[in-house]
């Protein structure tokens, strides 16, 4: 029987993490339980019974733990790491999946595509089902950095613009944003463009404005955060759109008009638009059919259900037919 790293996805001899998820997952050679010793069920009784002092927002079933002698216990402050079990909410397909699809997707985005993410993995709870833990990246040295998303740095709320006002922009507008924001901003709006190539080549329709952050580095400035709540979220709703939101504010190219979708021709604009170099743009958009086999070997080891790896594969597969 093979045993895979519940957190880099690389093959180990007994069921558990690697020597190097460890030190990713604590900062050194402590333990950490791939199995918790409490189930689904209780996290809804523990979320209810912490909401009131819990900072983490989103709808998304969660709870903050901390790691004390080996075990990962809940508490209401001062958590080392957020899980996310199966949504309770109903999902249309391969709702047990969810878990496994964000560790997966993270895995994919800092392995094999060199995007920065916050150290995460899959583990199973006491009553077999499975859940994302993630590492927190908001607190330094035991202090809490200063750390704002594209809602609260462009003023959007639902008081001021509705309910869907995470949804109500552009990804050109996003660049702007963070140019105004970041004093490295040629960087950063590499590493942003990057991303967004990325949300789209895995299906993540719900990229939007509040999945996108900046934080104080130690130096003082401001840059992305690590990329977190990376997931296929089209194969759990099938009929979303593509993309959570429009690439441009006004602008649509031929091959959007002819085709419907956005392809090739249309991250080329955004790149220009982002100042990024074309030969650079082309690279990063290369990249994703060159790495295909790697993708495809962490999809196979990863914690997805049978009929799940099938289905991730064909999807990456479709979308990476928009941009060769």
């Amino acid at each position: 029987m093979n045993f895979y790293c519940h957190s880099t996805l690389t093959e180990i001899r007994e069921d558990g993490f690697s020597p190097a998820a460890l030190k990713m997952l604590t900062g050194g050679n402590r333990k950490f339980p791939h199995r918790l010793l409490f189930g689904r069920s209780d996290v809804t009784t523990i979320q209810v019974e912490k909401v009131a002092h819990m900072s983490i927002s989103g709808v998304q079933d969660k709870i903050s733990l901390a790691l004390k002698r080996g075990v990962l216990r809940p508490v209401d402050s001062n958590g080392e790491y957020i899980l996310k079990p199966v949504p309770s909410l109903p999902i249309p397909c391969f709702a047990g999946d969810v878990p496994a699809n964000e560790h997966l997707t993270m895995q994919i985005a800092s392995q094999v595509f060199g995007i920065a993410t916050a150290a995460n993995a899959c583990i199973h709870l006491a009553d077999d089902s499975m859940a994302y833990i993630t590492l927190r990246f908001d607190y330094r040295d035991g202090m809490k950095i200063p750390q704002e998303d594209f809602c609260q740095l462009s003023g959007r709320s639902p008081e001021k613009n509705g309910r869907n006002y995470k949804y109500d922009g552009s990804y050109e507008e996003m660049g702007r944003i963070l140019k105004r924001y970041c004093n490295a901003h040629i960087v950063e709006l590499e590493k942003l463009f990057k991303l967004i190539a990325f949300n789209y080549l895995f299906s993540n329709g719900d990229a939007h404005f509040k999945n996108f952050s900046l934080h104080e580095s130690s130096y003082g400035d401001y840059v992305l955060t690590p990329a977190y709540d990376l997931i296929c979220t089209s194969m759990h709703f099938p009929k979303e759109s593509r993309t959570a939101l429009d690439l441009f504010d006004e602008f649509e190219s031929d091959f959007f008009n002819d085709n419907g979708f956005y392809g090739r021709p249309d991250f080329m604009v955004l790149a220009d638009m982002y100042g990024v170099q074309p030969l650079r743009a082309i690279k990063m958009l290369d990249s994703f059919a060159l790495r295909k086999e790697k993708v495809r070997m962490l999809i196979s080891r990863s914690f997805l259900s049978d009929n799940a790896k099938t289905d991730y594969i064909k999807r990456f597969e479709d979308r990476l037919l928009a941009i060769r």
